[in-house]
């Protein structure tokens, strides 16, 4: 586990701050846990570069809060759900971490979940997709920071079906986050009048997609859909590009795709392929100058909108502790989900469930000629409103809209 001092305690006015402050921490500084996919399948979606995205949130803030310095640890999951528990816990008690960011699988971050919601310690959840983090498994301690299958399913699902193409059969990834994002788009597809043909459930972390892309080019539907992510998404598409699917009459629809995916890819195979995230590097100024920041530290690849995630929460829970001037959690929550956020990435507001609300965007993958370097992947083609992108709180099942 690597442990970053980052800040400087400050002088003059804002120690005689920190001085009154103190007795409202829980210790003498606070600790905030980077807790991600280093290593393993999902790494290139948040892993060092949501570090990064950490780091850089404290810098900004200023490097200490309420005249306390603030610690940052990281560790790495592996994606796995038993690693997950483990390594927040241990941030937990251990490393007196008061807030953990990130958790970019599902089952890895309903594990880590679980024990903040245990412990009364609060955690923002900036990479995992599945929309039960803010609805069945919802808990007062955890805010979804980017995206979830709701929002991919009425942003690619939507777009995809108004094209005419109404038969879809879907490769998934056989964990809760692919059995969640094939549910909601089968039920966006069927209220646009489509059909459901068929599916298959493959393991995560495989190597070999023929025997399931043949299933799916059998099924003779219009589109199949990949709801899977990471390696597993960059592996179906290399496979179907190799049995000749892409560029066929049948359409692959990644469901959930980052843009180091299309980098790994390349655009011959992407260019045309259309994708919903919550963030884009080159949407607008604020988004251009932050995303130059980053990429003058991490080897000039952009930011994924995973990685812009964590800075958002990282930042935005600072500002909450300053606001309250305290880390308790409760207060830090109440404060979260009763302030319009708005910190030039990210602009909406923290429901009652624990969604943050905001802006989705549907994005389209350029083709070779079209892009002007390797960071130049697509063109935002709609915004998606925050409501539209939302799960409806009367359809809520989270008990904390429910009361039961």
């Amino acid at each position: 586990m690597k442990k970053t001092l980052i800040s400087k305690v400050v002088a003059g006015a804002l120690l005689a701050v920190g001085a009154n402050a103190s007795a409202q921490l829980s210790d003498d500084s606070v600790n905030i846990g980077v807790l991600t996919d280093l290593s393993g399948i999902y790494s290139a979606i948040e892993g060092p570069g949501g570090v990064l995205a950490a780091e850089m949130a404290i810098e900004d803030f200023g490097g200490s809060v309420l005249g306390k310095e603030i610690v940052l640890t990281s560790a790495d999951t592996q994606s796995k759900a038993d690693l997950s528990s483990s390594k927040a816990r241990e941030m937990f008690e251990r490393d007196n971490v008061d807030m953990i960011v990130g958790n970019v699988s599902t089952s890895s971050a309903l594990a880590a979940m679980e024990v903040a919601d245990q412990m009364k310690r609060i955690a923002l959840v900036t990479g995992a997709a599945s929309l039960p983090i803010t609805n069945e498994r919802c808990n007062a301690y955890t805010v979804h920071w980017v995206y979830d299958t709701y929002a991919l399913a009425h942003g690619t699902g939507d777009a995809v079906v108004a094209t005419g193409k109404k038969t879809w059969f879907f490769v998934t990834a056989d964990y809760a986050f692919g059995h969640t994002l094939e549910r909601d788009t089968s039920e966006v597809v069927a209220a646009a009048g489509g059909e459901v043909l068929g599916s298959v459930k493959h393991p995560i972390r495989s190597t070999d997609f023929t025997s399931y892309l043949a299933q799916a080019q059998a099924s003779g539907a219009q589109v199949i859909g990949l709801a899977n992510a990471g390696g597993d998404t960059i592996g179906s598409i290399k496979q179907a590009s190799e049995l000749g699917i892409m560029g066929s009459d049948q359409t692959v629809v990644p469901l959930l795709m980052f843009s180091a995916d299309i980098q790994a890819l390349g655009l011959r195979d992407t260019q045309g392929m259309n994708f919903t995230v919550g963030w884009y590097w080159d949407y607008n100024e604020a988004n251009r100058q932050f995303s130059e920041r980053f990429m003058e530290k991490f080897n000039g690849k952009a930011p994924t909108s995973v990685q812009a995630g964590v800075y958002s929460a990282t930042l935005n829970y600072l500002k909450a502790i300053e606001a309250v001037g305290t880390d308790n959690s409760d207060k830090v929550m109440e404060y979260l989900k009763s302030t319009e956020i708005d910190d030039g990435l990210f602009k909406g507001t923290i429901r009652q469930d624990g969604k943050f609300a905001h802006d989705m965007y549907l994005l389209q993958v350029k083709s070779p000629s079209e892009s002007k370097n390797d960071n130049d992947i697509a063109s935002v083609v709609r915004v998606i409103p925050a409501a539209q992108a939302s799960l409806p709180l009367d359809q809520s099942k989270c008990k904390l809209v429910t009361g039961s």
